[in-house]
C-alpha cells in the first residue's frame, strides 16, 4: 500500500474528514444559494412580522400581463411563449428583492402544467423560491393543494429539465415541517421512489465519502457524493427527507413494492458506505470530478433504512418452536417441561452433544458458522466481522414507539463501534482477579470511544496477547442469531432474548467472576472451555438494571460450593440469573486454536416478572370492577385512589422480600406443544392464586403508608417502578372523575387528605383489598397481558429489523 493511500484511509476513519469534490462547484452552489435564501426568508420574516404589505406596481404589471399571456396562449402557445418567459424573469427578480407576488401563486398551477419546458421549469423554480421567501409564503404554498398537485406530477415529467426543476423546488419546499407534512399528504414520497427507482434502473449507483460536518458535539459524520448525474441525486435527496418526517401509518402507506426496492438499493449504498469506512474500497483522489454532490449525511441515510425497515415484516426467516426446543433442551431427560419445573431461574444444567458431525449439520447456529468459515489459529473472521459493523444504540425497555427511539438515537445511527457500549477487549488477571482491557480513552463520552479502522486492526493484536473479544448486541448484526434469539424469545414467553459473542485465545480468562441479573444459555461454537458456577449467594433473584455488587469475594470463599462444567463444541451450558460465574481456556489439545461461544440472554423485564403480572391484575381489576356504593361522593373517591396506591406499593414492597415475585412470568411461554401448554398454563394459573393469596394474608396498610410517606419526603415517585402501566393504555381508568393514576403533585395533595383521614383510607384499604383477593380472574388478565407483551414485541422487532439491515453484509 503506497504511503498516500495509507494517509488518506488514516485521516478519513480517525478524524472522519474527507475534502472530495471540491472541484463540483456547480453542484454545491444550488444548496448554497437555497440555503442563503432560507437566511434571507428567515430574517425578512422576522423584520415583516407577518404584516402584509401593499402589491408594488410592477408585480402589479407583471401579474396583469402574465394573465393576459395566459388566457390566449390556447390560441397562440408558440407566439405566447417569449411573453411568458420574460414575466415569470420578472417575477423572479422580485423574489430576489422579497416582494411579495401572492396574486401571481394563483397561476402557478397553470404554469407548472404547461407543456413548454421552459416554462415549466421556471414556474418550478418561483415555487421553490417562494417557499424559501418566508415561512408565511412557504405554508401558503403548502396549502395550496393545485399547486401541490401539479408540481408532484411534474416530478415525473418526461423532460428532465422540469422534473430536474420540481425536485429542487420540492427540496426547497421541505425547508419546514408544514411542507414535508403537506408534501406527504399529496403523495410526493411515492412519486419521489418512482422516479429514483426508474432513473437508476439503468445505472450502478456509486457513492463516495467526501466531507465533513458536525451536527452534534459528541458525534460527527461524512456528507456524500454520488457517480450519477444530479436528477438521481436531488430525487434520493428529497426522498430521504421525507421518509425520516413520516409517522409509522405513513410509512406504511408507501406501497410495499416501491418501499421495499428502495431498501434494498439503500442496502447496497449502505454496504458501499461501509466498505469504504473499513476501507475495503480504497478511495481514489482522482474520481473526486465525477462525483454530484448531496447534503445527504450517512445518519440521514442510516435513518431512512432503519424506518423503511420497520414496515417490512420480518428480515429473518423464524426458526420452528420445536426446532429451538429441540435444539436446546432434546437432551435433558425430561425436556423442556422438566428444564421449567427443575432448572429454570434454579439451578445450572448442561446440555451435551453427542457428535460433532450431527452439530455441524443439524444445529441452530450451522448457518452462522457457516458464514464465519474460519478454523484457523487466529480466526480471521474478526476483522472483516468489525470493518462493515456499526453501533447499536440502546433502546429504553419501556418504550413503546420505535420513532419516540428514533428521535433520540438519530445522530448515533450509522456510527462505528463504540467501545463499551458494543465491544469490549478485555482480559482478568488470575493473581489479581481483576478485568484489564486492552484500549484505554481520554475520556468517557461516546464520541472518544468511537473505534476507527485501526483500532479494530489493533484487536488481532490484543486477541494474541491473550485478551477476549466480547461483542454485544449478536442478534442485530446476523440475520441468523436473530432468528435463534426470536423463537427462544417466544418459547419463554418474554419480549426479546439478547446474544453476545465472546472470542478468547488459548489459556486465558476473559471476564472476571461475576454474575448476572438475567438467565443465559451459553452455546459453545468452536474449541472448549472451563466454566466454574458459584452456588446462588442469595436466594432473591437479581432484577433487570439493579445495581449488581461486585460477587468476587463471596466466590472466592465458598470454594465448595460451585460447579464445573466443560464444554466442547455443540454444548449449552444454563446459567440462571444471580449465579456467581467464570470461563477460562487451558493451552494445547484444541483443533480450532481459540474458543468462541454465544451467550443468549433472557432478560426478564419488570412487566414479565410476576410482580408485574401482580400490577397489571391489580389495574385490570380496578378498570373493570364499579367502586362500591361508599365511594359515590369525592371525598370517599379521593380515599379509593389512595387506596390503589397504597395496594401497588404493598405488592412492591412483597416483592422485594418473596422470591417467587421475582420469578419469570410464563403465561406467554410456547412450547409448541398442546400438551405442553396446558401444564404451563395449569403451573402458571396455581402461581398466580398462591400470589394472591399472599397479597390478601400479608399486605400491610402501615407499611406501605410509611414507604409512601418516604418517597413523598424524597421527593420521589412513589410508584416509579411501575410506570411501564402508565405507558400501556388499558383504557379508561378514570371512575366518577377520579383518576388514581396521578402525577407526584397530586400524589404529594392525596397523602395531605391521607393524614386527616388515616383510619377511614386504612378501613377502605381493607375492603378494596379483600375485594380484589376474590373478584380477580387469571382468565381476565391473561388478555391484557398478552396485549402487553406483544406492544414491547413490536417495538424491538422493529428495533430488530432496523438494525439487521444496517448490517446487510453480515
Amino acid at each position: 500500500i503506497h504511503t498516500k493511500e495509507v494517509h488518506l484511509k488514516w485521516s478519513i476513519h480517525n478524524n472522519w474528514r474527507s475534502m472530495l469534490n471540491m472541484e463540483k462547484q456547480e453542484s454545491r452552489r444550488r444548496s448554497l444559494d437555497r440555503k442563503k435564501r432560507k437566511a434571507k426568508a428567515d430574517a425578512s420574516s422576522n423584520c415583516n412580522n407577518g404584516v402584509q404589505f401593499a402589491l408594488p406596481s410592477e408585480s402589479n404589471f407583471v401579474f396583469a400581463v402574465l394573465l393576459a399571456s395566459l388566457c390566449g396562449f390556447h390560441d397562440q402557445p408558440i407566439s405566447q411563449q417569449p411573453l411568458i418567459k420574460n414575466c415569470l424573469n420578472k417575477l423572479c427578480l422580485c423574489l430576489k428583492q422579497n416582494l411579495p407576488i401572492n396574486p401571481i401563486l394563483s397561476l402557478l398551477p397553470t404554469l407548472l402544467g404547461s407543456k413548454c419546458a421552459g416554462i415549466a421549469s421556471r414556474a418550478a423554480e418561483i415555487v421553490g423560491k417562494a417557499s424559501l421567501l418566508s415561512l408565511e409564503m412557504n405554508e401558503q404554498i403548502a396549502k395550496d393543494g393545485e399547486t401541490l398537485k401539479t408540481l408532484v406530477s411534474a416530478l415525473a415529467n418526461r423532460k428532465r429539465r422540469v422534473s430536474l426543476a420540481a425536485c429542487n423546488s420540492v427540496l426547497d419546499l421541505c425547508t419546514t415541517s408544514i411542507g414535508r407534512q403537506s408534501l406527504l399528504d399529496f403523495s410526493a414520497l411515492e412519486a419521489l421512489i418512482v422516479g429514483f427507482l426508474q432513473v437508476t434502473k439503468s445505472s450502478r449507483t456509486t457513492v463516495s465519502l467526501y466531507s465533513v460536518s458536525v451536527y452534534d458535539e459528541s458525534v460527527t459524520c461524512l456528507d456524500m457524493g454520488f457517480r450519477e448525474d444530479e436528477l438521481p441525486v436531488l430525487l434520493l435527496n428529497v426522498a430521504i427527507n421525507l421518509i425520516n418526517t413520516c409517522n409509522i401509518q405513513q410509512l406504511v402507506k408507501i406501497p410495499r413494492d416501491a418501499s421495499e426496492a428502495l431498501l434494498n438499493l439503500l442496502n447496497k449504498l449502505w454496504a458501499q458506505v461501509c466498505c469504504q469506512i473499513g476501507f475495503h474500497i480504497p478511495m481514489k483522489c482522482s474520481e473526486e470530478g465525477h462525483f454530484n454532490v448531496s447534503d445527504i449525511k450517512i445518519k440521514d441515510l442510516a435513518e431512512s433504512i432503519f424506518r423503511l425497515s420497520t414496515n417490512v415484516d420480518q428480515l429473518f426467516t423464524p426458526l420452528k418452536l420445536e426446532v429451538v426446543k429441540g435444539s436446546i433442551f432434546g437432551c435433558i431427560d425430561s425436556g423442556f417441561e422438566d428444564f421449567i419445573l427443575h432448572q429454570w431461574e434454579a439451578l445450572p444444567c448442561l446440555v451435551r452433544r453427542l457428535s460433532g458431525a450431527s452439530f455441524e449439520r443439524d444445529d441452530i447456529f450451522s448457518l452462522f458458522l457457516q458464514s464465519l468459515n474460519s478454523t484457523q489459529t487466529y480466526p480471521s473472521f474478526l476483522s472483516s466481522m468489525l470493518g462493515t459493523m456499526v453501533s447499536c444504540p440502546p433502546i429504553a425497555s419501556d418504550e413503546f414507539d420505535i420513532l419516540g427511539f428514533l428521535k433520540e438515537a438519530r445522530c448515533t445511527l450509522g456510527c462505528p463501534l463504540i467501545y463499551g457500549d458494543d465491544i469490549r477487549v478485555l482480559r482478568t488477571e488470575r493473581h489479581s482477579n481483576s478485568e484489564k482491557h486492552f484500549f484505554h480513552f481520554a475520556s468517557d463520552s461516546k464520541s472518544s470511544r468511537v473505534l476507527n479502522i485501526d483500532d479494530t486492526l489493533k484487536c488481532e493484536e490484543a486477541y494474541k496477547e491473550g485478551y477476549t473479544v466480547a461483542l454485544r448486541g449478536m442478534e442485530f448484526r446476523f440475520a441468523h442469531i436473530a432468528a435463534i434469539a426470536d423463537g427462544l424469545a417466544s418459547l419463554f414467553g418474554q419480549p426479546s432474548v439478547g446474544a453476545n459473542m465472546y472470542l478468547t485465545p488459548q489459556n486465558s480468562q476473559g471476564l472476571a467472576c461475576h454474575s448476572d441479573d438475567h438467565c443465559v444459555f451459553v452455546c459453545q461454537l468452536f474449541g472448549t472451555k472451563q466454566w466454574k458456577v458459584f452456588s446462588q449467594p442469595n436466594v432473591q433473584l437479581p432484577r433487570l438494571y439493579d445495581p449488581l455488587n461486585s460477587l468476587h469475594s463471596e466466590a472466592d470463599s465458598s470454594e465448595a460450593g460451585y460447579q464445573l462444567f466443560s464444554l466442547r463444541e455443540g454444548d449449552i451450558l444454563y446459567i440462571p440469573r444471580g449465579f456467581p460465574h467464570e470461563a477460562y481456556t487451558h493451552s494445547g489439545g484444541d483443533s480450532a486454536g481459540f474458543s468462541l461461544h454465544i451467550t443468549l440472554g433472557i432478560e426478564v423485564e419488570p412487566p414479565f416478572e410476576w410482580e408485574g403480572f401482580v400490577h397489571l391484575a391489580l389495574s385490570v381489576w380496578n378498570t373493570r370492577h364499579e367502586q362500591p356504593c361508599y365511594a359515590s361522593d369525592f371525598s370517599s373517591g379521593i380515599f379509593w385512589d389512595i387506596s390503589m396506591v397504597l395496594l401497588h406499593l404493598a405488592i412492591g414492597l412483597i416483592g422485594n422480600s418473596d422470591p417467587t415475585f421475582r420469578k419469570a412470568c410464563l403465561v406467554a411461554a410456547n412450547s409448541a406443544s398442546s400438551n405442553s401448554n396446558d401444564w404451563i398454563a395449569l403451573n402458571q394459573r396455581t402461581i398466580f392464586c398462591s400470589l394472591i393469596d399472599k397479597i390478601n394474608t400479608e399486605l400491610k396498610f402501615l407499611e406501605a403508608l410509611r414507604s409512601l410517606e418516604v418517597a413523598i419526603e424524597k421527593n420521589e415517585d412513589p410508584l416509579d417502578r411501575i410506570k411501564w402501566l402508565w405507558s400501556f393504555n388499558l383504557g379508561d381508568e378514570s371512575i366518577d372523575g377520579h383518576s388514581w393514576n396521578r402525577p407526584l403533585v397530586e400524589t404529594k395533595n392525596l397523602c395531605k387528605s391521607l393524614i386527616q383521614y388515616k383510619c377511614e383510607v386504612e378501613a377502605l384499604f381493607i375492603k378494596v383489598k379483600s375485594r380484589f383477593c376474590c373478584e380477580v380472574s387469571f382468565e381476565d388478565v391473561k388478555p391484557s397481558y398478552m396485549m402487553l407483551l406483544e406492544k414491547y414485541r413490536k417495538v424491538r422487532k422493529q428495533y430488530m429489523n432496523g438494525m439487521i439491515s444496517l448490517h446487510c453484509g453480515s
